[in-house]
């Protein structure tokens, strides 16, 4: 009798696993800034890793909170920069920069006092509790569009007080909120249900954009271990992301 083993993402080649993507738009590749890398040499191995997959930009989304991590442009700027630094100095060309992941709570209002840090164009990355839902949300999503800006709201499909009444996604698109799903949460890596709702976010044609949400080695290697998982690439390929159509900036 022989036996058949499932080859190992060690066998398999990742190069160009995450060429549909184009960009990478969701990560947190900036040293000691917030619960991602902590350090330049980390910063510079998750960039070559996603460059070997395939990406060909970077935009880095450091967390914003106000409670625990106060970032804005003023302390990120040193983080980025020396980052930036290590990249030239080994000749590494790719369009890297940051933006922030902003925690929609009750100070909105101060951080709407300065000029938020965007994607590209007008748009805003956002995410929310994942306890409970706020009340406020709308109306927070309606402060940052009178302010000018495009609300991109990040992993709808880990917020679980949605996954009952999934159908409750669609008040997000009709109030003119974008979404960005995490590439790990149609793997299970999070659990069934994320992966679930995903799912179901995907068969709408509700998301709009998808990235790594890159923090640490374990998300690295998970999503490394893609490369296995035949069906799901061929998902992943076909789905219309935006991704690729970000403008790429030096």
């Amino acid at each position: 009798m022989f036996l058949f083993r499932r080859r190992s993402s060690s066998q398999v080649s990742t190069e160009a696993l995450l060429a549909f993507m184009g960009t990478d738009l969701h990560s947190h590749l900036l040293p000691a800034v917030d619960d991602g890398v902590q350090d330049v040499a980390t910063s510079l191995e998750f960039i070559h890793a996603l460059q070997q997959m395939g990406i060909r930009q970077i935009i880095t989304t450091p967390h914003v909170m106000m409670d625990r991590f106060p970032n804005d442009l003023h302390t990120l700027s040193d983080p980025y920069q020396q980052v930036q630094a290590a990249l030239r100095e080994e000749g590494n060309t790719i369009p890297f920069r940051h933006a922030g992941e902003y925690y929609l709570d009750e100070t909105l209002p101060q951080l709407l006092q300065q000029p938020l840090m965007k994607l590209f164009d007008q748009v805003v990355l956002v995410e929310m509790s994942f306890m409970s839902a706020p009340p406020q949300i709308f109306q927070w999503l309606f402060d940052l569009q009178a302010a000018g800006y495009q609300p991109l709201l990040a992993h709808p499909e880990r917020y679980a007080y949605h996954h009952q009444h999934p159908e409750s996604y669609a008040r997000y698109r009709e109030r003119g909120c974008m979404m960005q799903v995490n590439l790990l949460s149609l793997t299970g890596y999070y659990g069934k249900h994320i992966k679930q709702a995903a799912e179901y976010l995907l068969q709408k044609g509700w998301i709009d954009y998808i990235g790594t949400d890159l923090h640490h080695h374990k998300h690295l290697q998970a999503i490394r271990d893609m490369a296995t998982n035949k069906k799901l690439r061929q998902t992943l390929e076909a789905y219309p992301f935006k991704n690729a159509a970000i403008p790429v900036t030096g």
